[in-house]
């Protein structure tokens, strides 16, 4: 303990001097507001690179949803997201590699292989420089998975993680309430992203906060919290995102047996379903090209019922598999696409970085990383998904033994599943510059640990407090009083 302090001390003091001799020898190099905003930001993450455990986490998160969103420094986050994920991942690795008791699996092992597939794809790549960017972005978001994150989640109480998670939902949902319905201002850009961050964290973690909880008010809170963000999801009109959630609590019900709750789950969906055709803003797309009113238009058919349930993704899933068969064995490379655009595209990059957001959409994850590695390559990324989904499973599995709905891994493999539902339908899994792909596999490498005997046992001997809870720990689950069907 003396020792850790001596060097956050240390640390600290280094960069106290540092930006002292700043503002001694160059005062005027701290009056631009970029500057400035740099400086305080780079003070932030020094600091939680101090409390590693504690905070980095969120920071890296932070970090990757403020490049994602409408808000001021956004473009300037494009880059230094990447900056926050290599000091994550080297700190991370040798903090982890300092415990007596780390350990790696085989998700570990695949995950080392899908880096080195996206390499050889890479090589094979028309525009390796590009290819072996994204190649490098992977083998860190990989690397800060397998070791940093496993250190956010305390090794004797878990669950103390996912109360701050379940918190920062929380506080999440009331945001995005404001400036959609409030505000009317589109934060997350795209509806997809509202529908993919709603779909995948926010509706399961809140689901199973709302299922945890005991006291009466706890209780209320996270009911109407839940009918905002499910209302939120709704108002996306994305399809993907509205399909993951609901698959992934309705495989918490049937494992809990709670039968009549889906019912009257369902009764409830479908009333937020009417009260978000007829009061919240829609998406412009929607607005403008719906030619239908009705509730099965618009959330199946996008209000196009005249171009077929998949009517939006058949052009883009053959153009994927136009790609596919042109390219079989090696791919288009990692993270590289064929598209019409692609020589203008691929020019630019030579030069300068250009966001991953301006490669053709494909669709569907699965289809893009066949696509990018081809037949050779594809296997590993295969694997570690069948793997990811292999723990939820246990974790599901485990849920319907013990009705323990308390447990640390039940929200992680709600997120797994939510997460594994919506890449069949858009194309992030992979893409290690988008924030819910990063939160995704850093929960996949937490939840491999969540499943393994060792830590079973220490997430269920911590629930005996769990049922008084700490005045320290986040608001309010408790030990559920659900009746059995």
């Amino acid at each position: 303990m003396y020792e850790t302090r001596l060097q956050t001390l240390l640390i600290l003091s280094v960069g106290l001097a540092a930006l002292g001799l700043v503002l001694f020898f160059l005062p005027g190099y701290l009056a631009t507001p970029e500057v400035l905003g740099s400086v305080i930001i780079a003070q932030i993450i020094l600091a939680s690179v101090c409390k590693y455990k504690k905070t980095f986490f969120l920071v890296l998160m932070l970090a990757f949803l403020w490049a994602g969103v409408r808000l001021p420094m956004d473009v300037a986050w494009l880059k230094g997201r990447w900056i926050v994920l290599a000091i994550g991942a080297l700190v991370g690795a040798a903090i982890y590699m300092r415990e007596r008791d780390h350990r790696f699996g085989v998700i570990h092992l695949f995950a080392l292989f899908c880096v080195l597939s996206s390499l050889v794809s890479s090589s094979a790549s028309a525009y390796p420089q590009e290819a072996l960017l994204k190649s490098l972005s992977l083998f860190l978001l990989f690397l800060y998975g397998a070791m940093g994150a496993r250190l956010a989640v305390p090794a004797f109480e878990p669950q103390k993680f996912f109360h701050k998670l379940l918190l920062g939902c929380e506080i999440t949902t009331y945001i995005t309430c404001f400036t959609y319905f409030a505000l009317r201002f589109p934060l997350f850009g795209n509806p997809n992203s509202l529908g993919a961050v709603m779909g995948v964290v926010v509706v399961p973690v809140i689901f199973w906060g709302f299922l945890c909880a005991d006291a009466v008010v706890t209780r209320r809170r996270l009911g109407v919290e839940l009918c905002i963000a499910s209302m939120l999801l709704m108002s996306s009109f994305s399809r993907a995102g509205i399909a993951a959630a609901a698959i992934s609590c309705l495989l918490i019900l049937i494992a809990l047996r709670q039968y009549r709750v889906i019912v009257t789950g369902t009764a409830a969906a479908l009333i937020i379903a009417v009260l978000t055709v007829a009061f919240a803003p829609r998406p412009p797309e929607i607005e403008e090209e719906a030619q239908s009113e009705t509730l099965t238009s618009l959330f199946l058919y996008k209000g196009k019922p005249n171009q077929g349930l998949l009517g939006s993704r058949k052009g883009t899933w053959d153009r994927t598999i136009a790609v596919i068969k042109a390219h079989p064995w090696f791919g288009s490379g990692f993270g590289t696409s064929v598209t019409d655009r692609s020589a203008m595209y691929f020019e630019l990059t030579r030069s300068r970085f250009i966001d991953s957001r301006m490669v053709r959409e494909h669709g569907n994850s699965y289809l893009a990383i066949l696509e990018w590695s081809g037949l050779f390559g594809v296997f590993p990324f295969y694997f570690l998904v069948g793997i990811a989904a292999t723990h939820a499973r246990k974790a599901l599995v485990n849920l319907g033994h013990t009705r323990n709905i308390w447990a640390p891994a039940v929200p992680a493999a709600a997120i797994i599943i939510a997460g594994l539902v919506g890449a069949a339908f858009e194309d992030w899994l992979f893409a290690s510059g988008y924030y819910v792909s990063v939160f995704f596999w850093a929960m996949a490498f937490i939840l491999a640990d969540l499943v393994q005997p060792m830590r079973a046992s220490h997430a269920i001997e911590s629930t005996v407090s769990f049922r008084d809870p700490q005045p320290s720990i986040s608001p309010g689950l408790m030990v559920p009083s659900v009746p059995v069907q």
